[in-house]
């Protein structure tokens, strides 16, 4: 029987690399090969290093590339970089607006942490069969770029999967864009999914894209995660629906088809059987709600377009325009130990880091700052929260070094100098919302988060909000009734 890991820490050393160009990183890669690993949320990458799972000799960080995070329509199609969050994704109106299984697909992404630090490309970096972006961007004809030494090619997304944990990625290539093209006219888009928990992977999801023309279907992709050893659609599905007329005995046929298409396994989380269920009645519903909103999507191109439109190459000589105010590590060695300066609660702080110091193990041990808690190690629990950039991250799954220029505060930063307390930290004496008080830091940060971002949210808007936030001792009536008291008094919104 194999020992327990300790999750709090990174055991492997590694070297880590910080890229200020995409060039300077596929060079990396290309030198490193198979030894190397890609860190952009690091949401996926440090659970596997912390389970040691996996155990690469260098850890490869784009999240300083500028141009990787760009949200852009470009040429009549919505280019997606590579580090865009799932939040992002989520939030931006175009997508909203022409390509509603993304959102949907994003808003079903785990937790609020998670889809904070997460990003499309490392969410299909993986090769996970279950991951959530890919079955609905698979049905919005996705192609992914990706970028090599000397080269671009261009790839059909439902063939960058070749199996579970494997992708047409070659040694020295990196996932850098993911591209939409324009939907048609009477396009309509949903994705759905079944979990465990609100916050758990899927155990079927589906997503479906209709195109109507009165009460005809032109055509139909769809879609299905977890139902095979990669994201899939079925093909025989959508023949039966193209071209037909939409009704309720048609779309009954086609998700019982779709249902014999998918070749799901029993596993922890599931029966083959009940993902083949659930791939019908996901199947059928899904077709049902692109239906109805074919009729009601924006014409595209919106009144979004001109104002978002154009890109950076990423090989063009305006790649390097803001580096002047980020500060790089460019390398430090997996034996070597380096001062860096961290800016924690509005003061700079020197700290001595190895590669594999973890933001949280920082934080507790050198600047005695003890609120964010260890919990699970592996970005379940959500007790290690602090903000970084004004958004709520899991310190347990951020490398100390990587954090190196951004604003990072904790739950002692949200009082003022004078020791008054924050109104969310009253609100939650007051409603009595602490309880033993060890899920409280976390809670406290997520919240102030919401507030920023919504100052008047609904009850449901804080319930999916604080979802990943774990509280051990009760319910969570108190902690929504001290958030819901705060609304529109706590944070100026973003």
């Amino acid at each position: 029987m194999n020992e327990m890991t300790n999750s709090h820490i990174l055991v492997n050393r590694f070297d880590y690399l910080e890229p200020a160009s995409l060039q300077e990183a596929v060079t990396l890669l290309a030198q490193y090969g198979d030894r190397a690993r890609v860190l952009a949320g690091g949401t996926d990458l440090l659970v596997h290093m912390k389970m040691e799972r996996v155990a690469p000799k260098a850890v490869i960080s784009i999240g300083k590339i500028p141009g990787l995070d760009r949200i852009a329509i470009q040429a009549g199609h919505l280019r997606i970089g590579a580090r865009a969050t799932i939040r992002a994704m989520e939030n931006d109106p175009r997508i909203q607006a022409h390509y509603p299984a993304i959102t949907d697909a994003c808003a079903s992404f785990s937790t609020t942490q998670v889809q904070t630090m997460g990003t499309v490309g490392g969410n299909l970096g993986n090769g996970s069969p279950a991951s959530d972006s890919a079955p609905a961007l698979i049905a919005l004809d996705a192609e992914v770029e990706i970028t090599g030494l000397d080269r671009q090619r261009r790839l059909p997304l439902d063939e960058f999967f070749l199996g579970p944990g494997k992708t047409a990625l070659q040694n020295g290539e990196l996932l850098t864009d993911v591209i939409l093209p324009r939907p048609q006219i009477g396009t309509g888009s949903a994705f759905l999914k079944i979990s465990r928990v609100a916050a758990d992977i899927a155990k079927a999801s589906a997503a479906v894209v209709l195109v109507r023309e009165g009460n005809r279907v032109v055509d139909c992709r769809m879609a299905f995660g977890s139902v095979a050893p990669t994201p899939m659609r079925t093909r025989e599905a959508e023949r039966m629906l193209i071209g037909q007329m939409f009704d309720e005995d048609l779309v009954a046929q086609v998700a019982q088809v779709a249902s014999e298409e998918v070749t799901p396994i029993d596993d922890v989380r599931s029966t083959a059987w009940y993902r083949r269920e659930a791939v019908r009645v996901l199947a059928h519903d899904g077709l049902r709600c692109a239906w109805q909103r074919a009729l009601t999507l924006i014409p595209y191109p919106s009144p979004y377009e001109g104002r978002f439109a154009g890109s950076v190459s990423p090989f063009s000589s305006g790649e390097r325009g803001n580096q002047a105010q980020i500060e790089f590590v460019p390398r430090l060695g997996a034996n070597e130990k380096r001062w860096i300066k961290l800016k924690v609660n509005g003061r700079e702080h020197q700290v001595w880091v190895a590669p594999n110091d973890l933001l949280l193990n920082v934080l507790r041990d050198q600047l005695q700052l003890t609120g964010a808690k260890y919990g699970c190690g592996i970005g379940e629990c959500s007790a290690c929260t602090v903000q970084m950039k004004g958004e709520p991250v899991l310190a347990c799954l951020v490398l100390a070094v990587s954090a190196v220029g951004h604003e990072i505060l904790t739950v002692e930063g949200m009082q003022k100098p004078d020791g008054e307390l924050d109104p969310l930290q009253e609100a939650f004496l007051d409603y009595a919302a602490y309880q033993c008080g060890y899920c409280t830091p976390g809670m406290l940060l997520t919240a102030k988060s919401l507030l920023a971002e919504q100052p008047r949210p609904t009850e449901d808007d804080v319930r999916h909000y604080l979802r990943g936030n774990l509280c051990r001792c009760t319910g969570y009536a108190s902690i929504v009734r001290a958030v819901m008291s705060c609304a529109d008094q706590v944070a100026e919104p973003r």
